[in-house]
């Protein structure tokens, strides 16, 4: 049988470019090279794309894969057929691709842009397709859908920018009477906690919204909810099935950029220390979020447990969850006894049959 070819885009122009760059390291570091022919694919924060032509996956984190003297100019082309094309002074190389895995986090690679371009090109592709991706990218619309589901949430608030800049005051006043303080704080549109605020005043909270809204034209105030996080990968097209449960204790404020990436504050626990009950519950709502979100491929979905009571909370929904060393995705599949290769065969296989 012949090798398929899978190309493996990475980078990206969103403020979450470092954290995709460490995904595509450790996918390539583990995808089984002897059955797939590989072609890395990196966007710069220029929005270049470039074939990687190096074999040493390391330089991917620190940036110095683009200066890579193997390196070619890459497009992949929206006619139908003509896969990647990389380019050689005036030579044009095209190379077949069977399947995109794509490990763009964020604006342009997770909202479902990405998605419409594999679309019209004709190239099947890991995850959500066009419609659940930007519904899931954008946390007020997953908010709505999940409200229509029937799953608890945290209350919450959107703030538009244009409104934000004309009526400030009045836009704090309608927070401070809809919640109790803290809040906390996000873009609408942006993952891996980046832009996130916890605001305990209404001075944290003039920042935190005018903070949020340097991601997009939205920010979200959300209710505080005091409970564990909790974490459950979801896996599958028509029949999803949900990984063991995994908890993060961030041993910081909260579990923000910082805390994810850039610092040893934070502790996991796989499985997560919550009783068996709230386990299944908790898997259970993981896939009926996947569900209501028309969710393909994976998906990583975020709760709290609250301690007071145990009731469950659904926090957010990530379509291209990180796929780091140190990711909760491939380590809460590992301890459910899917290993990070099998892992990445199957979500190729799931990309196949769609």
């Amino acid at each position: 049988m012949r090798k398929l070819s899978v190309c493996i885009l990475f980078g990206g122009v969103s403020p979450e470019h470092e954290v995709s760059l460490r995904s595509a390291e450790s996918v390539l570091n583990n995808i089984d090279q002897e059955k797939y022919n590989v072609f890395p694919v990196g966007i710069t924060r220029s929005g270049e794309w470039i074939l990687f032509g190096g074999r040493d996956y390391s330089m991917l984190p620190s940036g110095a894969w683009e200066t890579c003297e193997l390196n070619r100019k890459a497009a992949l082309s929206p006619v139908r057929g003509q896969g990647l094309l990389s380019f050689e002074n005036d030579c044009v190389v095209r190379e077949r691709i069977d399947v995109v895995f794509p490990l763009i986090h964020g604006e342009n690679g997770e909202d479902g842009s990405l998605q419409g371009l594999l679309q019209i090109a004709g190239l099947p592709f890991v995850g959500s397709g066009v419609a659940a991706s930007s519904a899931c990218m954008d946390k007020s619309i997953t908010k709505l859908l999940i409200r229509q589901a029937g799953v608890r949430q945290a209350d919450w608030q959107v703030i538009p920018k244009q409104r934000w800049s004309r009526k400030q005051e009045a836009c704090m006043d309608e927070i401070e009477a809809a919640f109790t303080y803290p809040v906390f704080v996000k873009p609408a549109g942006t993952g891996s906690s980046v832009g996130i605020s916890k605001a305990k005043c209404r001075e944290d909270l003039e920042q935190a919204v005018t903070d949020a809204l340097r991601y997009g034209n939205k920010a979200l105030v959300e209710e505080f909810i005091d409970g564990q996080e909790i974490e459950v990968a979801v896996l599958g097209n028509e029949s999803p099935c949900a990984s063991v449960c995994g908890e993060i204790d961030a041993g910081a404020e909260f579990y923000d950029y910082e805390a994810k990436y850039l610092s040893s504050s934070a502790s996991f626990y796989v499985p997560a220390r919550i009783d068996e009950a709230v386990s299944e519950l908790l898997r259970e709502t993981a896939v009926k979020v996947y569900r209501a979100m028309e969710c393909r491929g994976l998906a990583r979905v975020d709760f709290f447990v609250r301690r007071d009571d145990q009731e469950v909370v659904f926090n957010e929904i990530n379509t291209i969850p990180g796929f780091t060393s140190i990711s909760m995705y491939p380590r809460l599949f590992a301890a459910s006894g899917i290993e990070y290769p099998e892992l990445i065969d199957n979500l190729i296989a799931l990309a196949l049959e769609e």
